[in-house]
């Protein structure tokens, strides 16, 4: 059976039970249940769709119910509540997943133990191994009894948080014992918060967000950012059921009276939405930047130090043997100047350099790729045993532990890689390590109260990276929706409107994402910043910029001059001149351009824009006056020299044009400036030579010959005009295209 069919009529059916489309929800869902193994959920279908055939009798005949709002509401989350179970007995049945492997492995178990499911704590299978380890004292030695139960009762509570699809009394009690017992530490806490998670996302229920919403509100700091990740991705995933739930919705609004879950809730919406750039950074690393790096190997080794792999402090200065080494390659310099600032932002630009390493055992069980990195983990353990790593091992523990720019999952593939390497490799990175260790410190002193939600940033930032890394590169992915798919946009939610009520933080993520150019998402909260705000001239221009990087220039043009209302500025009065060029409208985008130029006369980019404005109404004299002051007030400016040979060209100065082509560099001639120069050389009769810069703008500069031909009846008017033989141009052409073909 195929598994997205289910996945997709089961998504069909919350859609339109959020819509209050009823009946055509139940007709999908009759489907499913034809196709599910349980015989157990025809009988609850035929008393919903019985129900709501009530409804829609008793309101057409126009009987007044004060209860039916209220029946209407709970019958919505009965068909979804029914909806979900029917997808997961269809899957455990057909899908071969892991998960459901695990599940029927587990209830096996329960079967053999003569437990019934559990309905309290003492009914779970483990808990007599669970009251064991929590009454006894825990010994040094790591392959003692005392611990394998331990790490046994982990793997079991993580699986039975995970697997259980409706929580009862047994799963609230469990994760009260591990919030207030005590006897839980910091990280495992923080895998089991990871096992809820997982849960709702496969299993909706409002306990479980209140139970997420408990860990947050008591837990440690990484308790806490886990937590909350867990809350806002779920509630977006679950967006659309969330106003049928009163109990989570007066959570949430209880919740966001404090700042800081405010400022938590933006932290985190932002760093959800740069997972959004990972892939985009991957692929520039792979395609542009590793190349033309490994192309500088032989330098890079004899003078980069490579003590600098990871970054040792927040200095943003140029490393002057950096600047000798990529003389002559200032765009490479630039973009990983660029990849530092981004990462040092909490972009994920190492999830690259790391999907290779995540084959060893350490990932193959499930709950590991959730688990924080903290010195004392057994992966950490087993370099003791290495003669190189093992004395500099606590100095290498201490500085994964600490850094911030690697996020969790990362550390133990890099930790576990590190066995593997040769001695003198193992040397060096016990160094680096050591540079680090030493950065971070002088980085955390210098820090110090100046920013109060960095480790919760930093802790958000590494955990939806670990996220991240476990629904793209996971060996059970294909078992999860991936919840980073799609444009993630939380701030569009009916829970972020709960969370964040006020426009601050909006606008905030709406400027973010502007600077990042997502201008779609960016121009949604401007527009609905600007129903609130209506007299905001500045949201108008941001929309405006927002529609003319999506070429929609009339739309832009209405903000850019409802802002010009408001406040009248250069720029925005340039914005208008440049969207009525973009729309043809010529003359105007020329008024409004000079209009710039009386409020900022020395402007080069106001005088190059006139006279663009007048070249394109063929007014080529006064386009000429306007280029010459660009060329006097900026010398070396070579771009210029063309536009002023064309209109030496357009009034038949061929001699003139051809002395401002001339003037432009070979190696910074383009396709364009060939086709040019044979237009000059036909006008002047010399059709040998004419022919041959035409086919060195084909063959070396990769304009097609339907390019030319468009090219040369778009110049028709003015090639005749200065003595071309019209009749010439079919052959010409021809004769190109036997050349080049």
């Amino acid at each position: 059976m195929d598994t997205r069919q289910i996945n997709e009529q089961h998504k069909s059916v919350c859609r339109l039970v959020a819509e209050k489309r009823i009946r055509q929800s139940l007709d999908i869902l009759e489907n499913m249940i034809s196709m599910a193994m349980s015989g157990q959920f025809r009988d609850e279908y035929e008393n919903l769709n019985l129900t709501y055939r009530n409804i829609v009798k008793y309101t057409i005949e126009g009987v007044r119910d004060p209860e039916r709002e209220r029946i209407y509401n709970n019958l919505r989350r009965s068909i979804l509540n029914l909806a979900d179970r029917v997808k997961q007995d269809i899957l455990s049945y057909y899908s071969g997943w892991y998960t459901y492997w695990l599940r029927q492995q587990i209830e096996k178990e329960h079967r053999l133990s003569g437990k019934s499911f559990p309905e309290s704590v003492n009914d779970l299978i483990f808990r007599q191994d669970l009251d064991d380890w929590l009454k006894a004292s825990a010994p040094a030695d790591p392959e003692s009894d005392y611990l394998k139960k331990h790490k046994s009762i982990i793997n079991s509570i993580f699986n039975h948080l995970w697997l259980t699809d409706t929580y009862g009394e047994a799963e609230e009690n469990l994760c009260v014992s591990i919030r207030d017992s005590g006897r839980f530490q910091w990280h495992e806490a923080c895998i089991f918060v990871s096992a809820v998670t997982l849960s709702l996302f496969r299993f909706w229920q409002p306990e479980k967000v209140l139970i997420l919403a408990d860990f947050y509100n008591k837990g440690d700091d990484q308790v806490k950012g886990r937590a909350l990740a867990g809350i806002v991705l779920g509630l977006h995933y679950y967006n659309n059921r969330l106003e049928l739930y009163p109990e989570i919705t007066e959570k949430i609004k209880k919740m966001s009276r404090k700042t800081a879950f405010r400022e938590h809730c933006r932290i985190l919406v932002l760093q959800a939405v740069r997972s959004r750039e990972t892939e985009a950074l991957s692929r520039r690393l792979n395609e542009e930047i590793l190349p033309k790096v490994a192309s500088l190997k032989p330098r890079l080794d004899e003078k980069l130090d490579l003590d600098n792999i990871l970054p040792l402090g927040k200095d943003d200065d140029r490393n002057p043997d950096w600047s000798r080494i990529f003389e002559g390659q200032d765009e490479i310099f630039k973009t990983m100047e660029e990849l530092t600032n981004l990462q040092m932002e909490g972009a994920d630009v190492y999830m690259s350099a790391f999907a290779n390493l995540k084959h060893f055992d350490f990932f193959r069980d499930l709950h590991n790729w959730f688990v924080p990195f903290y010195p004392d983990h057994e992966a950490v353990d087993v370099i003791y045993n290495d003669e190189v790593l093992g004395p500099g091992i606590n100095e290498l523990a201490e500085a994964l532990y600490k850094t911030p720019f690697i996020c969790n999952s990362d550390k133990y593939s890099l930790l576990l890689n590190l066995k593997n390497l040769p001695s003198a490799q193992k040397s060096m990175m016990l160094k680096v390590f050591r540079m680090e260790l030493e950065g971070l410190g002088q980085m955390g002193s210098e820090d110090a109260g100046t920013d109060p939600y960095k480790t919760f940033r930093i802790n958000v930032t590494q955990y939806l990276q670990d996220m991240y890394r476990f629904f793209k590169l996971s060996p059970y992915k294909k078992d999860f929706e991936d919840v980073f798919t799609g444009r993630l946009d939380i701030y569009n939610s009916f829970f972020f409107r709960l969370a964040c009520p006020g426009s601050e933080s909006e606008l905030s993520l709406a400027d973010y994402l502007f600077s990042k150019d997502y201008f779609d998402d960016a121009l949604e909260i401007y527009l609905r910043q600007l129903e609130q705000k209506p007299d905001d001239s500045l949201l108008y221009e941001k929309a405006g910029y927002c529609y003319q990087q999506a070429g929609l220039y009339d739309e832009a043009l209405g903000f850019y001059r409802k802002a010009d209302l408001i406040s009248s500025k250069v720029w925005t009065i340039k914005k208008i001149g440049y969207c009525l060029r973009k729309l043809g409208r010529y003359s105007e985008s020329l008024e409004y351009y000079r209009q710039a130029a009386e409020m900022e006369p020395d402007n080069i980019h106001t005088e190059i824009m006139i006279a663009h404005c007048c070249l394109d109404l063929k007014d080529y004299d006064r386009a000429l006056k306007h280029y010459f002051r660009v060329e006097y007030n900026e010398p070396g400016n070579l771009k210029v020299l063309r536009p002023i040979a064309w209109c030496y060209f357009a009034l038949g100065k061929i001699e003139d044009a051809e002395k401002y082509l001339e003037r432009i560099p070979a190696d910074k001639l383009t396709g364009y400036d060939y086709i040019n120069k044979g237009h000059l050389a036909l006008c002047r009769g010399q059709k040998q030579e004419a022919a041959g810069y035409y086919r060195q703008a084909v063959a070396t500069h990769n304009i097609g010959m339907q390019e030319l031909v468009k090219i040369f009846n778009e110049d028709r008017e003015i090639l005749t005009s200065n003595g071309a033989d019209a009749g010439d141009f079919p052959i010409l052409l021809d004769y190109l295209f036997y050349i080049a073909g």
